[in-house]
């Protein structure tokens, strides 16, 4: 076993469950915030779909995948994901997790929007992200294997002979390993709208991006449909469940405006956000009815979105909960296979900040949980059967700048690349950001998603174009690496005809 380190990049529930497994193989996790607590995770609310039920099955599972996937999945790794969900929660349980369990002993099982069967397990009613988070963390912190350096950020990864060696860590300097794993979350943060942390900001795929690695489906943002609409850096989230839970959305006239949609309030997510869009877009505020189902029992279901709405003086029981749009969850990412290689040797990518193709245009609730779950799993098991390397001395090479301020890019992502999307908003964005993408790796990343937008000329999953609002028949997935997204970019900006050699 070699002595060099595997360096596991971030701390959510991707590279917590790579680092255990990887065990009692040296790891040192790296994350830019306090071990756990900084990123996405420990925010999720809903749970992990897994096809536990008695009435349920990988197929009806992989079903609503595809479907919410509209057209873009990878089928047979969709098939792979959502046939592990009992490995997935088993896993979790060795690790320390408790979930919720009826009085009969059998998995408390939630409704989400575009499932067709009661299939989400969870922990704490609500807080699943914050209770699986809590068991690795522990469990990490009692792991002779894992060193962990908190506050730290890996600012580029070292390269040799088209191989990824090691990164330079802020404040340590270069570090070699003999495999890097990118568990860095996703993008929310490049807009001023969300329910992701504000510094997520798509650092895994700048990383990766820089190092000449390729990215998938980045124009595929997912906008959360029920975030809390209220004054927030971060917006609370409103768990889709609730609505599973019979939860209903009316405008301020007191009008259901979802009657007409193939499953009405349990559209899937892009279908949902885009009417609340339109409503609002209409001058009408839009809310969350929530008084009659669950009603008096929202806060016993519910307990932790109850005390969000009540700090800010709702009474889910009895109040109305206003609620709009936010940017929520990216498709795209760093292109993986199944077990978390990237194109780079050496790289591997797990969680939101891989694109492994499991969500394809729009992700299905609660997939992503037990996506990162699976994918450390499977991404320590190939890194264990990989040769061993030692890297040679680390050369040195150029750091960038401190980083600069996101403002100026979430502006532009906010406005042009949001739920409605035209040429012209995605030229003027492609425009602004390209001269600010060579140094900054928030713009690098912006910059890539619209480009990706502006050569999808149609409206699909999360992504919809006002000025291209059908569907192409045999419509693929989308891959780009920062140097033809460049390339890409420039002729865009200057309105040249864009062709594609790559």
């Amino acid at each position: 076993m070699s002595a060099v380190p595997v360096l596991v990049v971030g701390s959510g529930l991707a590279g917590l469950m790579t680092a255990l497994l990887l065990a009692p193989r040296p790891v040192l996790l790296a994350t830019a915030g306090k071990l756990g607590f900084s990123g996405s995770s420990a925010l999720a609310q809903g749970g992990i779909a897994a096809s536990l039920g008695a009435d349920d099955s990988p197929a009806l599972h992989l079903a609503d995948t595809l479907a919410a996937g509209d057209g873009l999945c990878d089928a047979d790794v969709a098939a792979g994901t959502v046939g592990s969900g009992g490995e997935v929660i088993a896993a979790l349980e060795r690790n320390g997790v408790c979930f919720d369990r009826k009085s009969d002993g059998s998995y408390a099982l939630g409704l989400e929007a575009a499932h067709s069967r009661h299939r989400i397990v969870h922990v704490g009613g609500d807080a699943t992200g914050a209770g699986i988070v809590r068991a690795l963390v522990a469990k990490v912190r009692t792991t002779p294997s894992i060193a962990v350096m908190e506050d730290t950020r890996v600012l580029r990864l070292l390269k040799q002979d088209n191989c990824i060696v090691g990164a330079y860590l802020e404040g340590v300097g270069p570090v070699a390993a003999c495999a890097v794993v990118l568990a860095t979350g996703g993008a929310g943060g490049l807009y001023e709208e969300t329910t992701t942390p504000n510094g997520n900001l798509g650092q895994g795929a700048a990383l990766a991006a820089r190092a000449g690695a390729r990215l998938a489906d980045m124009e595929f943002m997912q906008f959360h449909p029920t975030a809390l609409a209220v004054s927030a850096i971060r917006l609370p989230l409103v768990s889709e469940a609730v609505r599973g839970e019979g939860a209903i959305l009316v405008n301020d006239h007191g009008e259901r405006f979802m009657l007409d949609q193939p499953g009405q309030e349990l559209a899937p997510r892009d279908v949902v956000a885009r009417a609340i869009a339109r409503q609002q877009a209409l001058g009408h505020k839009t809310f969350l009815d929530a008084r009659y189902a669950p009603g008096k029992d929202f806060a016993p279901r519910f307990p932790g979105i109850d005390v969000l709405c009540r700090q800010y003086g709702i009474d889910p029981s009895r109040d109305l909960i206003p609620v709009g749009p936010a940017a929520h969850y990216h498709m795209g990412g760093i292109e993986t296979d199944g077990a978390g290689r990237t194109s780079l040797s050496g790289l591997w990518a797990v969680g939101e900040a891989a694109s492994t193709g499991l969500h394809g245009a729009n992700r299905l609730a609660s997939n992503s949980l037990l996506e990162a779950t699976i994918m450390g799993l499977r991404a320590a098991r190939a890194i264990a059967d990989a040769p061993d390397h030692a890297p040679a001395r680390l050369a040195p090479l150029s750091l960038p700048p401190s980083s600069p301020d996101p403002a100026p890019v979430r502006g532009i992502v906010s406005r042009h690349l949001g739920l409605l999307r035209d040429e012209n908003g995605l030229r003027t964005a492609i425009g602004a950001l390209l001269p600010l993408a060579d140094e900054d790796d928030a713009a690098a990343v912006a910059l890539v998603m619209a480009v990706a937008a502006f050569e999808r000329r149609e409206s699909r999953g999360s992504h919809a174009r006002t000025d291209y609002p059908d569907k192409i028949a045999g419509s693929t997935r989308s891959f780009h690496t920062l140097e033809t997204a460049f390339a890409l970019a420039r002729q865009i900006a200057v309105q040249q005809p864009v062709s594609r050699t790559a």
